[in-house]
This record gives structure tokens, sequence and C-alpha cells, in this order.
């Protein structure tokens, strides 16, 4: 086990959304690996989350799972308090839960419009403000973007995309409210990576493949990276900023 003590984020707790898997256990995995206590919500992977949490605790780090539906308002209030009653701070906040259907706009279903921006943006937006209650001077607020927020390389996304397109603006603005506190607020913007979501080898792949540098999806790893370093000392002076984890497809 790592000395705590020399750890980059020991003494700090990180709250993670939608974790039970996928891009959000590998975020929760390497903030407790750099010295973080964690939490993490999640709404229906409950074996997967209660593993996580297991598997954190068993690094000497302090770990809870808290069921909650990203799309609903009081979600967001209970979520904070629980972590903060139960891990004692919150002084890094990572907007991770996501949802994403892949279809023709024309004649997407309006519940599949309308979660995507429940999930993604208005969940988003409803978190924050809740955690700003408690989130400390020089603390992190990241979100998990994508580089479609940025340009979109290939067709039946539309509405996905403009859920994080508007996460950019989000991350701009909120930068410039709080950058008297040292509160940085940034963005890591996947692009394919090899998740539940967006398998390899699912649908979308054909589309995906010709257009990256590095011809092969990510590792959920490889995005954690970027989260901790974010979350780190070493970004303190970053903010309303982004990185691009996308193997070169926006290149």
């Amino acid at each position: 086990m790592n000395n705590i003590s020399t750890l980059p984020l020991a003494g700090k707790c990180a709250l993670v959304t939608g974790a039970a898997r996928g891009i959000g256990a590998a975020i929760a995995l390497k903030l407790a690996e750099d010295g973080a206590d964690v939490a993490i919500t999640y709404e229906k992977s409950v074996e997967k989350a209660e593993a996580l949490v297991a598997e954190i605790r068993a690094m000497g780090r302090k770990a809870i799972a808290i069921h909650a539906d990203a799309a609903r308002t009081e979600a967001a209030r209970s979520t904070v308090e629980q972590t903060v009653a139960r891990l004692g701070s919150l002084d890094i906040l990572v907007n991770n839960a996501g949802v994403l259907f892949a279809s023709d706009f024309s004649t997407q279903p309006l519940e599949e419009i309308d979660l995507q921006l429940n999930v993604n943006v208005r969940g988003v937006f409803l978190i924050t403000q809740a955690a700003l209650k408690y989130i400390p001077n020089g603390g992190r607020i990241i979100s998990t973007g994508s580089n479609a927020g940025l340009a979109v390389p290939f067709a039946g996304i539309a509405v996905y995309a403009a859920t994080k397109s508007a996460l950019e603006s989000f991350t701009r603005g909120l930068a410039r409210e709080l950058g008297s506190r040292e509160i940085t607020v940034n963005l890591v913007r996947p692009g394919p990576i090899d998740t539940d979501m967006n398998p390899a080898d699912g649908a979308l792949a054909a589309a995906i493949l010709p257009n990256l540098s590095i011809a092969r999806y990510g590792k959920t790893s490889e995005v954690a990276e970027a989260v901790a370093f974010l979350a780190g000392p070493g970004a303190a002076y970053i903010t309303g900023s982004g990185i691009l984890v996308d193997g070169g497809i926006s290149a």
C-alpha cells in the first residue's frame, strides 16, 4: 500500500457520479489510488457499485456508494449531503453520469431526447450547485464531456453532442464565477472509449475507427489519468479548459 502522506490527493474527498462501471469506476479507482476517499453514485448496478467500494476500501480509503438517479432533482442534494455526512468533506466533484442514445434525430423518441438532456446537462447543473455549498477554496469540479461537444465526427448523435456542447459553455462560465476562490472547473473529453455504452465491437465502431489517429478504442484508465491530473495539485492554474482523450479523432 502506498504511503498516504506522499500521495497527491491525500486528505481529499471526491464524489464521482455514475461510477459503478466504465469510465466512472476507473476514475473512482484512480482518485483512490492517489489518496482520496471516494463516494460514488449508481442507478442500477448495485453489485458492481458494492464491489468497487470494497476495492477502494481495500486500499485503505473510505468509500461509499449512493443510489441516485441523476435525472431527479432531489437526488443531487441528497447525494452531496450523504457524501459530506459520511466522509466528512467534499473537495473534488466529478460529474461523470451520462447517457447516450445513437439514432436518426428525425425519428428519435422524445423519451430519449429528454433523458439525455436531464442526465447529461440538468443533472450536472443540479449536483454542481448542491456541491458548491461544501467545496472549499482550491477545490476541483471536473465534468466528463466528449470530443463530440467540439465537433461531431459521424451521424446519429446530434442530441448527445448538443448536451456535451452545453457542458463546454457551462465549464467556462462557472470557471469565471469561481476563480476568486481558486476552485478550478474543467472537462475531460473522451472520444471512443471501450465501455458498455460504446463498446469497441458495437454498432458505432464501423463509423468511428476510420477517423482515429490511434486506430483503437481508448481504455477507461486513460480517461481516469486525465481526471486525476486535473484533480491534483499540478493543475491548480488550469480552469475553464479541457483535455481531449480521443485517440486523435478530433485532430
